[in-house]
Protein backbone atom coordinates (compact mmCIF):
# COMPACT_ATOMS: atom_id res chain seq x y z
CA UNK A 1 0.00 0.00 0.00
CA UNK A 2 1.09 3.43 -1.15
CA UNK A 3 0.75 6.28 1.15
CA UNK A 4 1.27 10.25 0.48
CA UNK A 5 1.67 12.98 3.11
CA UNK A 6 2.33 16.85 2.42
CA UNK A 7 5.74 18.16 4.64
CA UNK A 8 8.45 20.09 5.20
CA UNK A 9 12.27 19.17 5.56
CA UNK A 10 14.71 21.62 7.25
CA UNK A 11 14.33 25.30 5.81
CA UNK A 12 16.59 26.79 3.31
CA UNK A 13 19.20 29.29 3.84
CA UNK A 14 16.60 32.42 3.76
CA UNK A 15 14.48 30.74 6.00
CA UNK A 16 11.96 29.22 3.78
CA UNK A 17 10.82 25.90 3.93
CA UNK A 18 10.07 23.99 0.88
CA UNK A 19 6.69 21.77 0.53
CA UNK A 20 6.82 18.24 -0.67
CA UNK A 21 5.01 15.14 -0.86
CA UNK A 22 6.75 12.09 0.66
CA UNK A 23 5.49 8.96 -0.92
CA UNK A 24 5.86 6.09 1.42
CA UNK A 25 5.69 2.28 -0.63
CA UNK A 26 7.23 -1.35 1.14
CA UNK A 27 8.77 1.08 4.19
CA UNK A 28 10.32 3.11 2.52
CA UNK A 29 10.01 6.63 1.03
CA UNK A 30 11.04 9.14 -1.02
CA UNK A 31 9.69 12.72 -1.95
CA UNK A 32 7.95 14.86 -4.88
CA UNK A 33 8.85 18.47 -5.17
CA UNK A 34 5.68 20.74 -5.71
CA UNK A 35 7.45 24.12 -5.89
CA UNK A 36 5.91 25.70 -3.23
CA UNK A 37 7.13 27.23 -0.51
CA UNK A 38 6.33 28.12 3.08
CA UNK A 39 7.52 30.20 5.88
CA UNK A 40 7.72 29.00 9.53
CA UNK A 41 4.80 31.12 10.73
CA UNK A 42 2.74 28.67 8.17
CA UNK A 43 3.45 25.07 9.63
CA UNK A 44 2.29 22.75 11.57
CA UNK A 45 3.25 21.25 14.61
CA UNK A 46 2.72 17.73 12.83
CA UNK A 47 5.65 19.79 10.17
CA UNK A 48 2.27 20.27 7.80
CA UNK A 49 1.91 23.58 5.27
CA UNK A 50 -1.05 25.62 6.45
CA UNK A 51 -0.73 28.19 4.09
CA UNK A 52 -4.42 27.66 2.59
CA UNK A 53 -3.77 28.13 -1.17
CA UNK A 54 -0.31 25.73 -0.86
CA UNK A 55 -2.92 23.53 0.96
CA UNK A 56 -5.15 23.64 -1.91
CA UNK A 57 -2.65 23.16 -4.87
CA UNK A 58 -1.14 19.67 -2.43
CA UNK A 59 -4.64 18.19 -1.35
CA UNK A 60 -5.60 18.38 -5.37
CA UNK A 61 -1.85 16.67 -6.68
CA UNK A 62 -2.58 13.96 -3.63
CA UNK A 63 -5.87 13.47 -5.05
CA UNK A 64 -4.47 13.15 -8.37
CA UNK A 65 -2.11 11.12 -7.31
CA UNK A 66 -4.04 8.73 -5.45
CA UNK A 67 -6.37 8.61 -8.07
CA UNK A 68 -3.73 7.12 -10.50
CA UNK A 69 -2.32 4.94 -7.75
CA UNK A 70 -5.83 3.39 -7.75
CA UNK A 71 -6.16 2.36 -11.46
CA UNK A 72 -2.81 0.25 -11.29
CA UNK A 73 -1.64 -2.62 -9.04
CA UNK A 74 0.96 -1.40 -7.18
CA UNK A 75 2.06 -5.05 -5.25
CA UNK A 76 4.94 -5.96 -6.81
CA UNK A 77 6.83 -2.29 -7.29
CA UNK A 78 9.57 -1.09 -5.41
CA UNK A 79 9.12 3.12 -3.86
CA UNK A 80 11.32 4.14 -7.08
CA UNK A 81 8.74 2.69 -10.10
CA UNK A 82 6.19 4.12 -7.50
CA UNK A 83 7.70 7.78 -8.26
CA UNK A 84 8.86 7.16 -11.42
CA UNK A 85 5.15 5.82 -12.35
CA UNK A 86 3.70 9.61 -10.30
CA UNK A 87 6.66 11.54 -11.93
CA UNK A 88 6.00 10.65 -15.32
CA UNK A 89 2.54 11.62 -15.74
CA UNK A 90 3.38 15.26 -15.13
CA UNK A 91 6.57 15.99 -17.27
CA UNK A 92 6.44 17.77 -20.56
CA UNK A 93 7.81 15.60 -23.00
CA UNK A 94 10.38 17.31 -25.86
CA UNK A 95 8.74 16.58 -29.13
CA UNK A 96 12.29 17.44 -31.29
CA UNK A 97 13.95 14.81 -28.91
CA UNK A 98 10.89 12.23 -29.63
CA UNK A 99 11.16 12.93 -33.24
CA UNK A 100 14.79 12.16 -33.86
CA UNK A 101 14.55 8.91 -32.67
CA UNK A 102 11.51 8.06 -34.18
CA UNK A 103 13.84 9.21 -37.47
CA UNK A 104 16.86 7.17 -36.24
CA UNK A 105 14.46 4.00 -35.96
CA UNK A 106 12.67 4.50 -39.08
CA UNK A 107 16.11 4.78 -40.88
CA UNK A 108 16.95 2.04 -39.04
CA UNK A 109 14.55 -0.14 -40.10
CA UNK A 110 14.98 0.43 -43.92
CA UNK A 111 12.98 3.00 -44.48
CA UNK A 112 16.14 5.62 -45.41
CA UNK A 113 14.01 7.75 -47.86
CA UNK A 114 11.17 8.17 -45.80
CA UNK A 115 13.35 8.81 -42.70
CA UNK A 116 14.44 11.72 -45.13
CA UNK A 117 11.37 13.56 -45.75
CA UNK A 118 10.06 13.25 -41.97
CA UNK A 119 13.96 14.94 -40.97
CA UNK A 120 12.89 17.67 -43.61
CA UNK A 121 9.05 18.11 -41.71
CA UNK A 122 11.00 18.60 -38.71
CA UNK A 123 13.90 20.83 -39.26
CA UNK A 124 11.63 23.22 -40.83
CA UNK A 125 9.27 23.06 -38.21
CA UNK A 126 11.99 23.75 -35.87
CA UNK A 127 13.51 26.92 -37.81
CA UNK A 128 10.20 28.14 -37.79
CA UNK A 129 9.51 27.95 -33.82
CA UNK A 130 13.11 28.90 -33.78
CA UNK A 131 13.85 26.49 -31.51
CA UNK A 132 15.96 23.10 -31.45
CA UNK A 133 14.17 21.82 -28.35
CA UNK A 134 10.26 21.80 -29.26
CA UNK A 135 8.08 20.83 -26.54
CA UNK A 136 4.92 18.85 -27.38
CA UNK A 137 2.69 20.93 -25.13
CA UNK A 138 4.05 24.16 -27.55
CA UNK A 139 2.67 22.77 -30.39
CA UNK A 140 -0.85 24.14 -29.94
CA UNK A 141 -3.28 24.35 -33.06
CA UNK A 142 -2.67 27.83 -33.30
CA UNK A 143 1.24 27.52 -33.33
CA UNK A 144 0.31 24.92 -36.27
CA UNK A 145 -1.85 26.76 -38.12
CA UNK A 146 0.83 29.68 -38.14
CA UNK A 147 3.19 27.02 -39.39
CA UNK A 148 0.70 26.02 -42.07
CA UNK A 149 0.22 29.72 -43.72
CA UNK A 150 4.20 29.80 -43.76
CA UNK A 151 4.03 26.60 -45.71
CA UNK A 152 0.91 27.62 -47.56
CA UNK A 153 3.48 28.89 -50.87
CA UNK A 154 4.86 25.73 -51.42
CA UNK A 155 3.74 23.12 -53.89
CA UNK A 156 4.31 19.23 -52.17
CA UNK A 157 5.61 20.89 -48.78
CA UNK A 158 2.51 22.00 -47.37
CA UNK A 159 1.13 18.27 -47.35
CA UNK A 160 4.45 16.60 -46.89
CA UNK A 161 5.49 18.16 -43.40
CA UNK A 162 2.36 18.44 -41.63
CA UNK A 163 1.35 14.95 -42.91
CA UNK A 164 5.09 13.97 -41.44
CA UNK A 165 4.77 15.75 -37.83
CA UNK A 166 1.42 14.44 -37.22
CA UNK A 167 2.39 10.96 -37.92
CA UNK A 168 5.01 11.42 -35.26
CA UNK A 169 1.92 13.08 -32.67
CA UNK A 170 0.36 9.97 -33.60
CA UNK A 171 2.88 7.53 -32.56
CA UNK A 172 3.77 9.72 -29.21
CA UNK A 173 0.09 10.01 -27.89
CA UNK A 174 0.35 6.43 -28.32
CA UNK A 175 3.30 5.62 -26.35
CA UNK A 176 3.31 8.33 -23.91
CA UNK A 177 -0.61 8.25 -22.92
CA UNK A 178 -2.35 5.58 -21.05
CA UNK A 179 -5.86 5.85 -20.45
CA UNK A 180 -6.01 2.65 -18.37
CA UNK A 181 -3.73 3.93 -15.92
CA UNK A 182 -4.20 7.43 -16.08
CA UNK A 183 -1.15 8.53 -17.75
CA UNK A 184 -1.36 11.66 -20.09
CA UNK A 185 2.04 13.32 -20.66
CA UNK A 186 1.00 14.81 -23.77
CA UNK A 187 -1.89 16.90 -23.00
CA UNK A 188 -4.02 17.34 -25.77
CA UNK A 189 -3.87 16.71 -29.70
CA UNK A 190 -3.93 19.97 -31.38
CA UNK A 191 -4.19 18.45 -35.16
CA UNK A 192 -7.83 17.56 -34.23
CA UNK A 193 -8.51 21.19 -35.00
CA UNK A 194 -5.86 21.66 -37.77
CA UNK A 195 -6.79 21.02 -41.53
CA UNK A 196 -3.67 19.89 -43.47
CA UNK A 197 -3.78 21.34 -47.02
CA UNK A 198 -3.58 19.38 -50.18
CA UNK A 199 -0.05 19.77 -52.47
CA UNK A 200 -0.83 21.29 -55.63
CA UNK A 201 -1.58 19.00 -59.18
CA UNK A 202 1.59 17.74 -60.30
CA UNK A 203 2.94 19.55 -63.28
CA UNK A 204 3.05 17.64 -66.56
CA UNK A 205 6.69 17.64 -67.42
CA UNK A 206 7.02 15.49 -69.67
CA UNK A 207 8.09 16.68 -73.42
CA UNK A 208 8.13 15.80 -76.99
CA UNK A 209 10.06 12.63 -78.93
CA UNK A 210 11.36 15.90 -81.19
CA UNK A 211 12.95 17.23 -78.03
CA UNK A 212 14.71 14.28 -76.99
CA UNK A 213 16.00 13.88 -80.03
CA UNK A 214 17.09 17.44 -79.66
CA UNK A 215 18.96 17.29 -76.19
CA UNK A 216 20.77 13.43 -76.72
CA UNK A 217 21.94 14.20 -79.95
CA UNK A 218 23.55 17.74 -79.29
CA UNK A 219 27.35 18.41 -78.91
CA UNK A 220 28.06 18.76 -75.17
CA UNK A 221 29.11 21.79 -73.75
CA UNK A 222 32.61 22.17 -73.18
CA UNK A 223 34.06 21.82 -69.65
CA UNK A 224 37.19 22.05 -67.54
CA UNK A 225 36.33 19.29 -65.43
CA UNK A 226 38.22 15.90 -65.86
CA UNK A 227 34.44 14.43 -65.51
CA UNK A 228 32.33 16.08 -67.48
CA UNK A 229 28.80 16.97 -65.43
CA UNK A 230 27.45 17.76 -68.57
CA UNK A 231 28.18 14.13 -69.90
CA UNK A 232 26.78 12.36 -66.95
CA UNK A 233 23.47 14.47 -66.97
CA UNK A 234 22.78 13.00 -70.52
CA UNK A 235 24.28 9.57 -69.98
CA UNK A 236 21.88 9.04 -67.04
CA UNK A 237 19.04 10.71 -68.54
CA UNK A 238 19.17 8.18 -71.38
CA UNK A 239 19.88 5.22 -69.13
CA UNK A 240 16.33 6.67 -67.34
CA UNK A 241 14.64 6.51 -70.28
CA UNK A 242 15.71 3.53 -72.22
CA UNK A 243 15.28 1.50 -69.15
CA UNK A 244 11.08 2.38 -68.42
CA UNK A 245 12.19 4.88 -66.27
CA UNK A 246 14.36 4.06 -64.05
CA UNK A 247 15.24 6.21 -60.79
CA UNK A 248 18.50 7.55 -60.15
CA UNK A 249 18.29 6.03 -56.79
CA UNK A 250 17.59 2.69 -58.35
CA UNK A 251 20.51 2.92 -60.43
CA UNK A 252 22.69 4.00 -57.42
CA UNK A 253 21.70 1.16 -55.00
CA UNK A 254 21.87 -1.67 -57.97
CA UNK A 255 24.00 -4.44 -57.18
CA UNK A 256 26.44 -6.51 -59.74
CA UNK A 257 24.32 -9.56 -58.09
CA UNK A 258 20.95 -7.67 -59.71
CA UNK A 259 22.31 -7.90 -63.48
CA UNK A 260 21.55 -11.33 -65.20
CA UNK A 261 21.68 -12.22 -68.55
CA UNK A 262 21.07 -8.84 -69.69
CA UNK A 263 18.43 -8.36 -67.44
CA UNK A 264 17.93 -5.88 -64.62
CA UNK A 265 16.31 -7.20 -61.60
CA UNK A 266 15.56 -5.04 -58.21
CA UNK A 267 13.61 -3.66 -55.99
CA UNK A 268 12.35 -0.32 -56.49
CA UNK A 269 13.47 1.55 -53.16
CA UNK A 270 10.71 4.26 -53.21
CA UNK A 271 7.76 1.42 -52.62
CA UNK A 272 9.69 -1.71 -51.81
CA UNK A 273 8.90 -1.15 -48.44
CA UNK A 274 5.29 -0.24 -48.68
CA UNK A 275 4.42 -3.21 -51.05
CA UNK A 276 3.70 -7.39 -50.48
CA UNK A 277 5.80 -7.94 -53.60
CA UNK A 278 8.36 -5.07 -52.56
CA UNK A 279 8.06 -3.71 -55.73
CA UNK A 280 10.03 -6.15 -57.89
CA UNK A 281 11.00 -5.46 -61.88
CA UNK A 282 13.37 -7.12 -64.29
CA UNK A 283 13.81 -4.91 -67.44
CA UNK A 284 16.02 -6.08 -70.22
CA UNK A 285 18.87 -3.51 -71.33
CA UNK A 286 17.97 -2.87 -75.23
CA UNK A 287 21.09 -2.71 -77.46
CA UNK A 288 20.78 0.66 -77.99
CA UNK A 289 21.75 1.69 -74.44
CA UNK A 290 23.93 -1.19 -73.74
CA UNK A 291 26.87 0.95 -74.93
CA UNK A 292 26.12 3.88 -72.66
CA UNK A 293 25.33 0.64 -69.91
CA UNK A 294 28.35 -0.94 -69.94
CA UNK A 295 30.49 2.43 -69.61
CA UNK A 296 29.60 2.76 -65.65
CA UNK A 297 29.94 -0.48 -65.09
CA UNK A 298 32.33 -1.42 -61.85
CA UNK A 299 35.24 -3.14 -62.32
CA UNK A 300 36.09 -3.49 -58.94
CA UNK A 301 35.92 -6.86 -58.68
CA UNK A 302 35.77 -6.22 -54.12
CA UNK A 303 32.92 -3.42 -54.92
CA UNK A 304 29.34 -5.16 -54.91
CA UNK A 305 27.34 -2.66 -56.60
CA UNK A 306 26.74 -2.36 -59.99
CA UNK A 307 28.06 0.56 -61.20
CA UNK A 308 30.92 3.62 -60.38
CA UNK A 309 28.60 6.16 -59.20
CA UNK A 310 29.67 5.67 -55.08
CA UNK A 311 33.20 6.60 -56.26
CA UNK A 312 31.79 9.82 -57.43
CA UNK A 313 28.82 10.90 -54.96
CA UNK A 314 28.57 10.11 -51.25
CA UNK A 315 24.76 8.61 -51.57
CA UNK A 316 22.28 8.24 -53.97
CA UNK A 317 20.64 12.25 -53.21
CA UNK A 318 23.65 13.75 -54.01
CA UNK A 319 23.77 11.59 -57.58
CA UNK A 320 20.86 12.85 -58.64
CA UNK A 321 21.59 16.18 -57.90
CA UNK A 322 24.79 15.76 -60.03
CA UNK A 323 22.80 14.42 -62.29
CA UNK A 324 20.54 17.53 -62.55
CA UNK A 325 23.49 19.96 -62.17
CA UNK A 326 24.43 18.52 -66.43
CA UNK A 327 20.79 18.15 -67.48
CA UNK A 328 20.75 22.38 -66.26
CA UNK A 329 24.35 22.57 -67.93
CA UNK A 330 23.03 21.23 -71.35
CA UNK A 331 19.46 23.18 -71.48
CA UNK A 332 21.41 26.44 -70.96
CA UNK A 333 23.91 25.58 -73.42
CA UNK A 334 21.00 25.07 -75.51
CA UNK A 335 19.57 28.82 -75.06
CA UNK A 336 16.73 27.36 -73.23
CA UNK A 337 15.02 29.73 -70.24
CA UNK A 338 15.71 28.83 -66.57
CA UNK A 339 12.25 27.96 -66.42
CA UNK A 340 11.87 25.49 -69.68
CA UNK A 341 14.82 23.60 -68.03
CA UNK A 342 14.64 19.68 -67.92
CA UNK A 343 15.56 17.58 -64.83
CA UNK A 344 16.10 13.74 -64.12
CA UNK A 345 12.17 13.64 -63.51
CA UNK A 346 11.33 14.83 -67.20
CA UNK A 347 12.58 11.57 -68.88
CA UNK A 348 10.61 9.27 -66.58
CA UNK A 349 7.47 11.19 -67.13
CA UNK A 350 8.53 11.26 -70.63
CA UNK A 351 8.89 7.40 -71.42
CA UNK A 352 4.97 7.36 -69.53
CA UNK A 353 3.34 10.19 -71.86
CA UNK A 354 5.10 8.54 -75.11
CA UNK A 355 4.34 5.06 -74.27
CA UNK A 356 0.59 6.23 -73.98
CA UNK A 357 0.52 8.26 -76.38
CA UNK A 358 2.66 6.98 -79.37
CA UNK A 359 3.10 3.73 -78.63
CA UNK A 360 -0.47 2.88 -78.07
CA UNK A 361 -0.13 1.19 -74.59
CA UNK A 362 -2.89 1.80 -72.06
CA UNK A 363 -2.09 3.24 -68.92
CA UNK A 364 -2.36 -0.29 -66.83
CA UNK A 365 0.65 -0.99 -69.65
CA UNK A 366 2.23 1.88 -68.73
CA UNK A 367 2.02 1.57 -64.69
CA UNK A 368 3.29 -1.99 -65.48
CA UNK A 369 6.29 -1.14 -67.02
CA UNK A 370 7.19 1.52 -64.61
CA UNK A 371 7.06 -0.80 -61.78
CA UNK A 372 4.17 1.16 -60.38
CA UNK A 373 1.32 -1.07 -58.46
CA UNK A 374 -1.59 -0.03 -59.60
CA UNK A 375 -3.69 -1.32 -57.12
CA UNK A 376 -3.18 -5.25 -57.62
CA UNK A 377 -0.53 -5.09 -54.37
CA UNK A 378 -2.04 -8.40 -52.91
CA UNK A 379 -2.37 -9.74 -56.65
CA UNK A 380 1.62 -9.38 -57.27
CA UNK A 381 2.35 -10.40 -53.91
CA UNK A 382 1.88 -14.13 -55.29
CA UNK A 383 1.96 -14.04 -58.66
CA UNK A 384 4.80 -15.30 -60.81
CA UNK A 385 5.56 -12.35 -62.96
CA UNK A 386 6.30 -12.29 -67.02
CA UNK A 387 7.57 -8.82 -67.31
CA UNK A 388 8.63 -9.16 -70.88
CA UNK A 389 4.92 -7.09 -71.84
CA UNK A 390 7.18 -4.33 -70.75
CA UNK A 391 10.61 -5.02 -72.49
CA UNK A 392 8.52 -4.89 -75.76
CA UNK A 393 6.72 -1.55 -74.52
CA UNK A 394 10.21 -0.44 -73.58
CA UNK A 395 11.75 -1.21 -77.04
CA UNK A 396 9.42 0.81 -78.47
CA UNK A 397 9.57 4.15 -76.94
CA UNK A 398 13.36 3.33 -78.03
CA UNK A 399 12.39 3.17 -81.19
CA UNK A 400 9.62 5.50 -81.70
CA UNK A 401 12.27 8.54 -80.05
CA UNK A 402 15.33 7.40 -81.93
CA UNK A 403 14.72 5.08 -85.26
CA UNK A 404 12.08 7.44 -86.00
CA UNK A 405 11.43 10.97 -87.58
CA UNK A 406 7.68 11.04 -85.91
CA UNK A 407 6.10 13.47 -84.39
CA UNK A 408 4.60 13.04 -80.98
CA UNK A 409 0.78 13.38 -80.08
CA UNK A 410 1.84 15.11 -76.89
CA UNK A 411 0.02 18.28 -76.28
CA UNK A 412 -2.88 17.80 -78.67
CA UNK A 413 -4.86 15.97 -75.97
CA UNK A 414 -5.70 18.00 -72.68
CA UNK A 415 -5.15 17.02 -69.53
CA UNK A 416 -7.84 15.48 -67.40
CA UNK A 417 -7.42 17.50 -64.69
CA UNK A 418 -7.50 20.61 -67.53
CA UNK A 419 -10.76 23.12 -67.54
CA UNK A 420 -13.25 22.15 -70.38
CA UNK A 421 -14.30 25.00 -72.98
CA UNK A 422 -17.76 26.23 -71.51
CA UNK A 423 -19.46 27.28 -74.67
CA UNK A 424 -19.06 25.90 -78.36
CA UNK A 425 -18.44 28.91 -80.42
CA UNK A 426 -20.25 29.30 -84.07
CA UNK A 427 -20.34 32.16 -86.09
CA UNK A 428 -21.54 32.38 -89.25
CA UNK A 429 -18.08 32.33 -91.50
CA UNK A 430 -17.09 28.93 -89.35
CA UNK A 431 -18.32 25.84 -91.65
CA UNK A 432 -20.24 23.22 -88.87
CA UNK A 433 -21.60 19.72 -90.18
CA UNK A 434 -23.83 18.60 -87.74
CA UNK A 435 -25.38 14.92 -86.81
CA UNK A 436 -28.45 13.80 -85.23
CA UNK A 437 -28.89 10.21 -83.37
CA UNK A 438 -31.36 8.72 -81.65
CA UNK A 439 -30.35 5.11 -80.18
CA UNK A 440 -26.75 5.30 -81.40
CA UNK A 441 -28.29 5.87 -85.53
CA UNK A 442 -27.52 8.84 -87.49
CA UNK A 443 -30.59 9.93 -88.43
CA UNK A 444 -30.13 13.89 -90.11
CA UNK A 445 -26.92 15.39 -90.87
CA UNK A 446 -25.74 18.54 -92.60
CA UNK A 447 -22.57 20.67 -93.45
CA UNK A 448 -22.93 24.64 -94.09
CA UNK A 449 -21.91 27.74 -92.43
CA UNK A 450 -24.39 30.79 -91.61
CA UNK A 451 -25.14 29.47 -88.17
CA UNK A 452 -24.70 31.88 -85.35
CA UNK A 453 -25.29 29.77 -82.52
CA UNK A 454 -26.23 26.24 -81.98
CA UNK A 455 -29.82 26.48 -81.68
CA UNK A 456 -29.99 27.80 -85.46
CA UNK A 457 -28.01 24.41 -85.92
CA UNK A 458 -30.60 22.15 -84.48
CA UNK A 459 -33.51 24.24 -85.94
CA UNK A 460 -32.26 23.07 -88.95
CA UNK A 461 -31.51 19.21 -88.06
CA UNK A 462 -35.39 19.09 -86.77
CA UNK A 463 -37.21 19.01 -89.95
CA UNK A 464 -35.12 16.20 -91.10
CA UNK A 465 -36.01 13.96 -88.29
CA UNK A 466 -37.74 11.07 -88.32
CA UNK A 467 -41.98 11.49 -87.18
CA UNK A 468 -41.95 7.95 -85.94
CA UNK A 469 -39.86 9.50 -82.84
CA UNK A 470 -42.30 8.82 -79.63
CA UNK A 471 -42.48 12.03 -77.78
CA UNK A 472 -40.44 12.34 -74.59
CA UNK A 473 -37.68 10.56 -76.19
CA UNK A 474 -34.37 12.27 -76.49
CA UNK A 475 -31.44 13.07 -79.51
CA UNK A 476 -28.48 13.69 -79.62
CA UNK A 477 -26.97 16.39 -81.47
CA UNK A 478 -23.26 16.35 -82.61
CA UNK A 479 -22.10 19.26 -83.76
CA UNK A 480 -18.50 19.92 -85.23
CA UNK A 481 -16.78 23.29 -86.15
CA UNK A 482 -14.83 22.41 -89.08
CA UNK A 483 -12.41 25.10 -88.66
CA UNK A 484 -11.24 24.73 -84.71
CA UNK A 485 -11.56 20.72 -85.11
CA UNK A 486 -13.82 21.48 -81.90
CA UNK A 487 -16.85 19.28 -80.87
CA UNK A 488 -19.69 19.23 -78.77
CA UNK A 489 -22.67 17.27 -78.01
CA UNK A 490 -26.57 18.71 -76.42
CA UNK A 491 -29.01 16.49 -75.99
CA UNK A 492 -32.88 17.26 -76.89
CA UNK A 493 -36.57 16.18 -76.00
CA UNK A 494 -39.32 15.66 -78.56
CA UNK A 495 -42.19 17.66 -77.38
CA UNK A 496 -40.12 19.95 -75.09
CA UNK A 497 -36.86 20.51 -76.72
CA UNK A 498 -38.08 20.29 -80.43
Amino acid sequence: MTTLKVTVKRPKSDGLYTVYIRVTHARKSVYINTNKVVDAAHISDSGEPTDPVVKEHCSRLVREYMDRLNRVDTTAWDVKEVLEYLQETNQDVCFSEYAREFIRKMANDGHERNAKNYKLAVNHLERFVGSNKVMFSYLTSAVLTHWLEYLSKTNRAKEMYPTCVRQIFKKALVEFNDDERGICRIKFNPWLKVQIPKSDTTTKIAISAEACREFFNRPLPKTKMLASTPELGRDVALLSLCLGGINTVDLYLMKKTDYRDGIICYKRAKTRHSRKDEAYIEMRVEPFIQATFDKYLSTDENDEYLFVFHSRFTDSDSFNAGVNIGIRRICTDMGMKKEDFYHFYTFRHTWATIAQNDCDANLYEVAFGMNHSHGMNVTRGYVKIDFSPAWRLNAKVIDFIFFSTKKSKQGKAKDLGAPQDKMFRISPKMMIYARAYFKGEVIAELTDIGFSNVDEVIDKLVPMLRKDIPDGCNVQFRLTNCDSQKEAVYERSKGKGF
